[in-house]
């Protein structure tokens, strides 16, 4: 029973933590569409999460600077995290209260608070899962986690969206902010970590130093550092600019929002964590280099199927068989790479440098796909997503490349 309770309330934080995501990504933008708005202002609404990239820049002063007064009894993890979360809160509740239609600027700037709010919120639900569980419980506290995260990205995907053709974007939307305060609640009734002995006594300079820049001189002393970033940076160029574009994509091809939050919801879930867990074994059976190659292999021939897409519009289960296999491919890719990832890390770095990576790899969806509405107005759809299936290849050849001179270690798997 001491061990449920945890479990419970850091499934709950993840349920938190994924609640925004698809409030600034993919929801957002498929009510910008059904506004008939351009497709340059869809596209760069994926600039609106570079936070989540950029996140390490700010996580020092989060660690050593203690919450305002009011939220400052609390601890130094749970103040800030309290404080963040209803904030954030009250970010989505403007959010959905905007009319993107007639003030889009306003749509925009809260959905880069609500990004920015999240990315701030993901750095200290991952500090007090990190400081609070002992190394034994971490692969299960993490599992929970991600199901908490993955449950709430269906609720305010898929679900908003089905739920947006019966009461209206606003009220949907609305909908999202008291289930955004159950991570508050779990909040209140976490336990606050030991602090460290040493905390207060180290600079937030020092802490940057510590934490950015002594993990990136480490790595960029390695051999192939340069060629290995950017592999990194390119490997989900294709998915960035296809993935995107997919919700104004979906509505000129005729499908409604009920088809689409069909296509999206539960079968695309599952499909991820299948591909996934297919995804973990094919590494532990093929070597990380060999499954990184075959799930970059089919990810990039996942991509031809929404061209293929364009061509039977108002097909149902064309869109269901593209977003499920899509999905299962996403899921595969995800797992060799981020084990990929890990392995690029040092032990004395471990964490930093993973966090930093995975900040990196997220660089192509948060700035490139900003231009991907550019793109697709002025090519047209289908030889808009036969060029992202070309805009894969680059990260193919590298990564061939790089397997070959730096190969990954054998304790990456």
């Amino acid at each position: 029973m001491n061990r449920i309770r945890p479990i419970a309330l850091i499934t709950a934080l993840g349920f938190s933590s994924g609640l925004p995501l698809a409030l600034s990504g993919f929801t957002l933008r498929l009510w910008l569409a059904r506004a008939h708005l351009p497709l340059a202002a869809i596209g760069f609404t994926a600039n609106l999460g570079i936070a989540y990239s950029l996140k390490f820049l700010w996580a020092p002063a989060l660690d050593q600077i203690l919450a305002p007064p009011p939220f400052r009894r609390l601890g130094r993890r749970r103040g800030w995290l309290l404080l963040i979360q209803l904030v954030l809160a009250a970010a989505i509740g403007g959010l959905a209260l905007t009319r993107p239609a007639h003030a889009l600027a306003a749509t925009l700037v809260l959905g880069a608070l609500v990004a920015f709010l999240s990315a701030s919120q993901d750095i200290m639900i991952d500090t007090w899962r990190i400081e609070f569980f002992p190394q034994r419980l971490q692969g299960a506290a993490t599992a929970g986690y991600v199901w908490g995260y993955r449950a709430a990205m269906l609720i305010s995907g898929s679900g908003v969206i089905a739920l947006s053709t019966v009461i209206g974007w606003h009220e949907a939307i609305l909908l999202m902010v008291p289930l955004q305060l159950l991570g508050a609640v779990a909040t209140l009734l976490c336990a606050e970590p030991e602090p460290p002995p040493d905390h207060g006594r180290i600079s937030v300079a020092v802490r940057f130093r510590q934490a950015v820049i002594a993990p990136l001189a480490e790595f960029f002393s390695r051999r192939g550092a340069a060629i290995i970033l950017s592999f990194v940076v390119l490997f989900y160029l294709g998915e960035a600019l296809a993935g995107v574009m997919l919700a104004p994509y979906y509505t000129y091809l005729g499908f409604n929002r009920a088809m689409i939050a069909i296509a999206t919801g539960p079968a695309a879930l599952v499909a991820v964590l299948a591909g996934t867990a297919l995804g973990g074994v094919a590494v532990a059976k093929l070597g990380v280099g060999r499954a990184l190659l075959c799930a970059g292999v089919f990810q990039t021939a996942a991509l031809i199927l929404y061209p293929l897409l364009g061509l039977y519009p108002h097909a149902p289960h064309i869109l269901f068989a593209t977003s499920v296999v899509e999905s299962f491919a996403q899921g595969i890719s995800d797992a060799a790479f981020i084990t990929y990832l890990s392995g690029l890390c040092t032990k004395d770095y471990t964490a930093t440098q993973y966090a930093l990576l995975s900040s990196v790899a997220a660089l192509a969806l948060r700035t490139v796909g900003g231009i991907s509405g550019v793109l697709a107005n002025a090519m047209g759809w289908i030889p808009f997503y036969e060029f992202t299936v070309l805009s894969a290849l680059p990260s193919m050849a590298v990564m061939i490349f790089i397997l070959r001179r730096y190969p990954p270690e054998p304790r990456a798997a």
